[in-house]
């Protein structure tokens, strides 16, 4: 599947390991979300970079206490129609501060990727090459949401209050709204 990251299509540097097969000593791998519970304690003292996918029926509670030993966290769609990994993106992104690679795995549309992005994700595995090229040009096309967004961006209305009087300190009630 072509990966897309930050509006390119890349090369997945993230090799899968699946439950019974060895991890390598070197490289970055993807494990599931079992196996990372079950040897998270091994997979701590590892130097290469760990990523997890993590499925969308799994509270992210559980995965919290590991985030600082997690270069990738893999959020699962197993339909189009599911919509739980975007909750579990945004909690990640905003409530625990996960700055690690948040990508987006399983059945992703191209209608779908500018929501993602706007969710927190920022790597995206796209089913086929047209998607992907398709999503790295739509990337580019929005830079300005009215809406808070979970990506880090400031809302319209938080950047004409920021722009509007470069010397003047906001009221708590213009930095809340």
């Amino acid at each position: 599947m072509p990966l897309v990251k930050s509006g390119h299509i890349v090369e997945d540097r993230f090799v899968r390991v699946l439950d019974d097969e060895p991890v390598p000593d070197t490289g970055s791998v993807l494990v599931p979300a079992t196996r990372f519970l079950a040897d998270h304690a091994e997979f701590a003292h590892r130097e290469a970079p760990t990523g997890v996918i993590w499925p969308n029926d799994r509270p992210v509670a559980e995965l919290v206490p590991h985030l600082d030993q997690l270069a990738l966290v893999a959020l699962v769609f197993p339909t189009f129609k599911d919509g739980r990994a975007y909750s579990q993106a945004r909690l990640l992104r905003e409530r625990h501060a996960f700055r690690g690679e948040l990508r987006a795995t399983g059945d992703v549309l191209r209608d779908q990727f500018l929501y993602l992005v706007r969710s927190g994700f920022d790597s995206f595995e796209a089913k086929k090459t047209a998607d992907a090229e398709a999503f790295a040009q739509v990337v580019a096309r929005y830079s300005v949401f009215y809406q808070p967004t979970g990506d880090g961006r400031l809302s319209a209305r938080r950047r004409r209050l920021s722009d509007a009087e470069p010397g003047r300190e906001k009221s708590a009630r213009e930095v809340a709204q």
